[in-house]
């Protein structure tokens, strides 16, 4: 099951998009977004993220 960025909560740091070693993360309008076909849910993101907006869905 691949992650989700809730906009609402990201601060568009870009900091999980540093840590995601598939290159899964990418700037959208108004926060980052998680390609689900290349996110291979290892968690990197979810940890990295410093307001926890990162879930599993």
């Amino acid at each position: 099951m691949a992650h989700r960025i809730i906009p609402e909560e990201c601060l568009a740091c870009g900091v999980c998009a540093g840590e995601c070693p598939n290159g899964a993360i990418s700037e959208g309008d108004n926060c980052f977004v998680i390609d689900p076909e290349s996110c291979t849910d290892c968690g990197s993101c979810m940890d990295a993220c410093p307001n926890e907006a990162i879930v599993s869905e």
